[in-house]
Parts: structure tokens; sequence; C-alpha cells
């Protein structure tokens, strides 16, 4: 049987259980399901404001969006960010009028404080901080850089569904502004795809509602009484959207988170004997990650001379790797930053995602790293 690069694992009959109650009642879109996962989705994490989307995307872009309306960025303004991410992390930038402005990563992949600082201009507004595969990287330095410089920090956290430092989800430490989360297919929260956003404050996630039910000031779900009851008459107060999230994809939602915890768990386990076999392998770096004990581990990857080599052999023993991600500066529309983040672009070229999801066994990461240490030996 192949072995796949991501593979979710799904609680069927609670999730179909859940959805049958969403069928059954007649609710299956904004509020019902999406308003109880918001508040057991804040009782998980410790954020005060949480409101469920259709994707970690629009979170992104509501994120920008908003921040740049209520603190009067222009257009030309920049936000700081990273190479290494999926490329919707940057779009949200863009989607503003606004200009990604590349900073080059660290050993964890995430962005390297020292760049960071030196990329700071006078048209800098915010820092998009991307917590790759769920490590916290240097989340701290980031923050204290943010203060210091009287930036916002927006934390993409669409691999960190479950990490921790010390026991505290970081899109809750002082001084982040807002933090986005995914429930994308093979997230490890799956559904087939839902999202986040967690704005510190209030006022700003009162907007960010109206903004993902088209501007509207009042919802459906808020317009409808116990007794079937509905209230018409509403304003408009902005230009919004179709962002929220629904119902069905909550419920899936409400199973998972039950069991997020436990996942992780296991995940750090496969992670953790990847790395007790990879280490006595010079020709393997294995990406580090802080607070080890506490980290998501959405995926796992380690940068190799012969990156494509590897991947070929690896598909001959039926096994089916990854890469995540081509450094972003490579692509046409954010050239004009290429070569500023030299680690980024050397790393990239090197860096391969290996399997690892709930479905793989031990003997699974015994199989994979053998043919990776027998290939790069």
């Amino acid at each position: 049987m192949s072995i796949q690069v991501l593979k979710p694992k799904f609680h069927v009959d609670e999730c179909l259980e859940q959805i049958r109650e969403c069928l059954e009642k007649g609710w299956t879109g904004l509020g019902f399901k999406t308003v109880e996962f918001e508040e057991q989705w804040k009782q998980f994490t410790g954020h005060k404001n949480a409101h469920f989307l259709n994707s970690a995307t629009v979170g992104l872009h509501l994120a920008v969006e908003i921040l740049k309306k209520e603190n009067g960025w222009e257009e030309g303004d920049e936000i700081i960010t990273t190479p290494i991410t999926f490329v919707s992390t940057n779009h949200a930038i863009l989607y503003e009028k606004l200009v990604p402005r590349f900073a080059d990563i660290d050993e964890y992949l995430c962005l390297d404080p020292i760049d960071v600082e030196k990329k700071i201009n006078d048209k800098t507004k915010a820092v998009m901080f991307v917590g790759y595969g769920g490590r916290v990287g240097q989340l701290d330095k980031i923050i204290e850089i943010c203060k210091n410089h009287d930036l916002k920090l927006i934390l993409d956290a669409a691999h960190m569904a479950g990490t921790r430092v010390n026991g505290v989800c970081p899109g809750t430490f002082e001084g982040v502004d807002v933090t986005v989360y995914s429930y994308q297919a093979v997230k490890n929260l799956p559904t087939a795809d839902s999202g986040m956003i967690c704005f510190e404050n209030v006022g700003n996630d009162v907007i960010c509602r109206k903004l993902t039910w088209l501007g509207i000031n009042k919802d459906t779900y808020e317009r409808s009484s116990d007794k079937g009851t509905y209230k018409w008459k509403y304003d408009v107060d902005y230009l919004g959207y179709k962002d929220h999230g629904n119902s069905i994809m909550a419920a899936i939602a409400l199973v998972q988170l039950k069991y997020l915890d436990e996942d992780n768990i296991y995940r750090r386990k496969l992670a953790a004997y990847y790395d007790e076999l990879f280490v006595e392998n010079d020709r393997v770096q294995i990406i580090k990650a802080p607070y080890r004990d506490e980290c998501s581990f959405h995926i796992y990857e380690v940068a190799v001379e012969d990156r494509d080599g590897l991947m070929q052999a690896l598909n001959d023993a039926d096994i089916y790797a990854g890469v995540h991600y081509r450094d972003n500066t490579e692509y046409d529309m954010y050239s004009y930053d290429y070569g500023k983040c030299p680690y980024a672009h050397k790393i990239s070229q090197h860096i391969i995602t290996l399997p690892l999801h709930l479905g793989l066994t031990m003997e699974d990461i015994k199989k994979i790293a053998g043919v990776v240490n027998v290939f790069t030996k």
C-alpha cells in the first residue's frame, strides 16, 4: 500500500451524528454549530474572540483589510513577511494593495528577527509571522520588535492548531493583534475547508463579523428567534463578503477538536522517531522545533542535497513526499525581492516534506527513513 505525505483522520460516526443534527434542525449555514464551535475554540485556546470562516485564506485577507482600515494604512505601505509559505499568506497582503516585504528565515523556517529588523522602514506597518509546520520559532523576539517599532503583528497559524508554549497558545501572547487558523482538509484539525480568525481587539472582531456577512449588521442567526420568527430589517454597514463558515463544517470541527491534543501527541511521537533515525546521518538536516514537546507538527521536513533525486527514490518505494514551500520570491509577482532572502532561497531548494499523519505506524516511519538514509549515504 502506498504511503501519502498527508492524510486526514475523521471520526466518521461522530461527525455524521453532528451533521445529522444540523440536517434535522434544518440549519446548515451560519449560526447554530458555528457559534458552538467558536465558543469551544475560545475555551481550548484562551482567545477572547473567535470567528469561524470558510477558509484561513479569507481570514488572512480580513486581518490585513481590517487592520489597514482601522489604522489608516495607505496603498503602498508594507508588511514584512516570509518567502517560505503558501502563497495565500502573501496574496492577502496584495489584495489590499500593500507590499509584501520579504525577510529571511531562521533555522526553524520561521522569520529571522535580525533580518526582520533590517527590513523595517518608514512604510512598514506590520509583520506577518507564519508558524511553519506548527513551530513557534522566535515569535517572542518578533513580538518585541513589533512593540519597539509600533507595528501590528498578524500570526498565520494555519499549521499551529494545538501548538503551545509552556501550556499557552502562542496566538494569545500579548502583542499578537490577530491570529488565523486553518481547518482545511489535511490540517491537524481537518474539515472539508474552514478557518478561524481571532482578533485581540473586540471592536475588530465586531467589524469582521459584519464584513464576512456582506457588511450586514445582523446575520440571519441573530435575526431568528427560538419560535421561528424572523426579523427581516437590517442595515448594511460595509461592502462585505460571503466569508463566514457554515454549520456543516463546524459540526465536523467540533468532533475533531475533541481529539486534537491526542492526535498531536501521536504526531510528535512520529516526528521524534524520524529524528532518532536521522540523527547519525550528517547528510540529512533535521529542521528543529523550539518547545518541541508542544509543537503541533503539522508537517515534518528535512533538507538534503539532492531533493528531487530523493523524491524519486521514495516514489520508487511507493512513498510520496512533498515540498513546502517554494521561495515565493521566485514567482513573478514577488520577484522584486528575489535574492534578498538568501537562506530561504537556498533551503527551499533542499527541503522535502516526509509523510506525517495519523494513519502511519512506527514501522512506516522506519521504512520511509530507511529509504532516505540509503539514498543520502
